[in-house]
């Protein structure tokens, strides 16, 4: 069906409603009653591979609507917000055939977040392989993160909660609250900010996140975004930058679950780093992507977030030097829970929400 996107302004300095604008568009559904698809990847302009929380693996095929699900998949921890995650195809797909994926793997009755890859040959997985099961076990069932982003230099990024013990993310001898950062065959960087330090894990990139559930590589700019969930309230969009530490719990802007009280010491600490963007109320976010203008030229170089208590994408726009401008909400009247973002290669966006459907944004 045809319609237009209104862009439901807010100017952050003043928290004012600004000028509303419009952008032609087709929303269309392409798929429903899959479960909570987590992760997708366009294996070709055709053909998505997404990842299902139960664990299972599919492939849809966009012009026929038909859903193949694929053997030899892992066996996952579907417990709480535990289950099978992201999904990315290798910066050289065409050559290696290699997905990448993040699940979360029973280790002695508690859930660990785990790197993997298999090859798809034949739409089939083989050589399925863990590549790191991460120091991130804890007996709770949440905050698990996960997602996967590529740079320009063979490395793969992936990040993992606090796994619901708060402290754990200041602590660089687990793997709970960080980005990662390792080598396309699973090895770890020489340059990884930790790799001479004895008292920390040689895998960590950052820490003093809380549960990033959105990261994406901006090419044009060499800049890597990460969003992730506040407690009541504070969500953060930041910028990662090695080594840098992100102050959960220490600092927040988000509240207690249990009473009106802020998290931690405060909001701003010396040595910790200040959000670029955060939200209150919390929006829940579970995606982001910088999107590239092939299609919709007006959307060029922001930021999408899909949003899970507040029903919408979010899109953030921002100047040369990644200082945010403003904030737009679309499709909120859909209701859906938007758990992923990914863009085809045709610049059409495709979301999935955790009602079991897709829908494909195109001209």
């Amino acid at each position: 069906m045809f319609k237009k996107i209104i862009l439901v302004t807010f100017v952050f300095s003043s928290l004012l409603f600004s000028k509303v604008e419009e952008i032609d568009f087709m929303l269309k559904e392409v798929a429903s009653d899959l479960g909570v698809v987590w992760g997708m990847t366009y294996i070709d302009k055709n053909r998505v591979l997404f990842t299902q929380k139960d664990s299972k693996i599919g492939i849809l095929d966009l012009k026929s609507k038909k859903v193949k699900y694929l053997k030899n998949t892992p066996n996952v921890y579907y417990k709480g917000q535990g289950g099978l995650l992201d999904v990315k195809k290798s910066p050289n797909f065409l050559e290696d055939r290699i997905i990448y994926f993040t699940y979360v793997k029973k280790i002695k009755n508690q859930g660990v977040t785990t790197l993997a890859k298999a090859k798809l040959i034949n739409d089939e997985l083989v050589q399925w392989k863990d590549l790191l099961v991460t120091k991130s076990q804890s007996d709770t069932t949440r905050h698990f993160g996960s997602r996967i982003a590529f740079d320009d230099n063979g490395h793969i990024f992936f990040t993992i909660g606090d796994r619901g013990v708060r402290q754990k993310a200041q602590e660089l001898t687990n793997h709970a609250g960080t980005v990662l950062r390792l080598n396309l065959d699973g090895t770890i960087p020489n340059d990884n900010p930790y790799v001479n330090n004895p008292k920390a894990l040689d895998e960590i990139y950052t820490y003093g996140n809380r549960n990033i559930q959105g990261i994406f590589y901006d090419k044009k700019t060499s800049r890597l975004w990460a969003i992730e969930h506040g407690p009541r309230g504070g969500d953060e969009i930041n910028l990662i930058q090695k080594a840098k530490n992100y102050g959960w719990p220490t600092i927040s802007y988000g509240k207690e679950y249990w009473a009106p009280l802020s998290v931690g010491e405060g909001t701003h600490k010396i040595g910790m780093e200040q959000p670029r963007k955060y939200y209150i109320p919390s929006i829940a976010p579970s995606s982001l992507i910088v999107y590239s203008g092939k299609l919709f030229k007006k959307l060029e170089g922001k930021l999408l977030i899909g949003a899970l208590k507040l029903t919408h994408i979010n899109i953030i726009t921002m100047n040369d030097e990644g200082k945010f401008l403003k904030e737009d909400r679309i499709l909120s009247k859909l209701n859906q829970r938007v758990r992923n973002i990914v863009e085809s290669p045709l610049g059409e966006i495709l979301f999935s929400t955790d009602s079991g459907k897709i829908y494909l944004l195109k001209k």
